[in-house]
């Protein structure tokens, strides 16, 4: 811990922000240094006679402008570069020179092209003023609840009593959900390897994010409890349905007991259903309890990565913060993105897009698993990852850094920790994105480095 601290005499009314002020300094001149860590909220407020609420506000302040991060059971520190996680896949020069299977995207081939060229035809033909000349979210009501109710039914949630907001995709969605689900200094809980952006996302929002530790099928009841009972915990957020890096597809029992903790403990669940009906698995969380769950999905993953458009579900109580939010941070889903999803959506072309996808990634499938034998990996049925384990920290880098030298890019398993790494060490293996050749080669090498070094897969 730093020896660091202000001159009681510089800080005056009101006082935290000039605890603020005085902290933004010390970082600035060097006085506090990158990993540093801060006083304890009692010491600091005993040392410079404050009250704790008010050091506690000055950390809130420095934590929501992302100049100190604070980390459950250690303490605050302040922020390097290092803090920022890591994307999980590699720059578009970069991809030029390599097999990029670092990157989710569904296998796309010329159906996609077809499809494209026939619905821009025949908006050029028949296009609603409205989606030109739209500037309000309401103006599109009419025909968006009707396509986005039949793709929810797809994935199995019943919007009947729940509000929708269309979004520009899974991204906006989430950050909606987490803006109506919490505020800044609640303690959100997610799996302990989850998405690769909702620790810096919490933490630009100013809350508190922490990891729960995870099996064969998702965040553990136990655990998840025991760290309830210690806490008021306000969300959660979870991908039960085969998106979460590791690839396991929470059990219907599990999603019960879940569901019955947020229940007693009156938690809200984010539900990240990102991949839409792609997989096919036991009912999601929102439709077990709709009244807790905000749940959001999109056709990007699913059926083209440029189809930029979601759909979340909230609750009823909780439809107008959402739309609010919505409308504060992107105001509305852009009107010609919404009108390709409308239409595929509504003449069938969605569903027979999906079908292909859910064909061609089972063709892949089978690759991974003859070439895969023997080895330790996860892959939920019909997705758009793998999960290959290795080891320990050590051995995951050197797969990921041997993959590259041999031209195939991979996610290292650091970019999805919210955990202790240690817990859970690998590397995702994305199957969509490459044409079927350039697939198949790149799981080749890197099934050709496992044999070579079988030590990387050793559990």
């Amino acid at each position: 811990m730093t020896n660091w601290l202000p001159d009681p005499e510089t800080i005056t009314r009101p006082a935290y922000r000039s605890l603020v002020q005085a902290i933004e300094l010390a970082i600035q001149h060097g006085d506090l240094k990158p990993g540093d860590q801060l006083p304890p909220h009692r010491k600091l407020a005993f040392d410079l006679k404050l009250s704790v609420q008010t050091v506690s506000r000055a950390y809130d302040k420095l934590t929501e402008a992302g100049r100190v991060v604070g980390e459950v059971g250690r303490g605050t520190f302040v922020r390097g570069a290092q803090d920022d996680i890591p994307v999980p896949f590699v720059s578009r020069k970069t991809a030029d020179r390599v097999l990029d299977m670092s990157l989710i995207k569904p296998v796309l081939d010329q159906t996609h092209d077809i499809a494209m060229e026939k619905v821009l035809r025949s908006m050029a033909r028949s296009l609603p003023q409205a989606v030109l000349s739209g500037f309000r979210p309401d103006e599109l009501q009419d025909e968006e609840p009707e396509s986005a109710r039949r793709w929810l039914k797809l994935c199995g949630v019943d919007t009947g009593s729940s509000g929708v907001v269309v979004t520009n995709g899974s991204t906006s969605a989430m950050s909606m959900a987490l803006m109506t689900a919490a505020q800044a200094g609640d303690l959100i809980l997610t799996e302990d390897v989850g998405h690769h952006t909702l620790r810096s996302l919490t933490r630009y929002l100013g809350m508190r994010l922490e990891g729960v530790h995870v099996d064969s099928e998702g965040i553990c009841p136990d655990a998840l409890e025991r760290r309830c009972l210690q806490e008021p915990v306000k969300a959660l957020y979870l991908m039960p349905g085969g998106t979460n890096p590791l690839g396991f597809v929470m059990s219907a029992q599990r999603r019960a007991r879940i569901v019955d903790i947020a229940r007693r403990f009156d938690i809200l669940i984010v539900e990240n259903h990102a991949w839409g009906p792609l997989l096919q698995g036991p009912p999601p969380l929102a439709a077990l309890a709709p009244e807790r769950v905000l749940f959001f999905t999109s056709l990007t993953k699913s059926i083209l990565p440029g189809l930029r458009v979601g759909y979340l579900v909230v609750p009823d109580h909780l439809a107008r913060a959402a739309a609010n939010r919505h409308l504060v941070m992107n105001w509305m889903a852009t009107n010609l993105m919404t009108e390709i999803a409308y239409r595929w959506i509504m003449d069938g072309t969605a569903e027979n897009l999906l079908e292909r996808q859910r064909s061609a990634l089972s063709d892949r499938a089978n690759v991974v698993e003859n070439l895969f034998r023997g080895l330790d990996y996860t892959m939920a049925p019909n997705g758009l990852h793998v999960w290959l384990n290795t080891d320990c920290i050590e051995q995951e880098q050197h797969l990921v850094d041997t993959a590259r030298r041999m031209g195939v890019a991979v996610a290292a398993g650091a970019s999805f920790s919210i955990g202790p790494h240690e817990n859970h060490t690998g590397i995702r293996i994305a199957l969509g994105g490459l044409s079927f050749p350039d697939f198949s080669q790149g799981i080749r090498i890197i099934a050709g480095i496992m044999a070579d070094e079988p030590t990387l897969n050793a559990r």
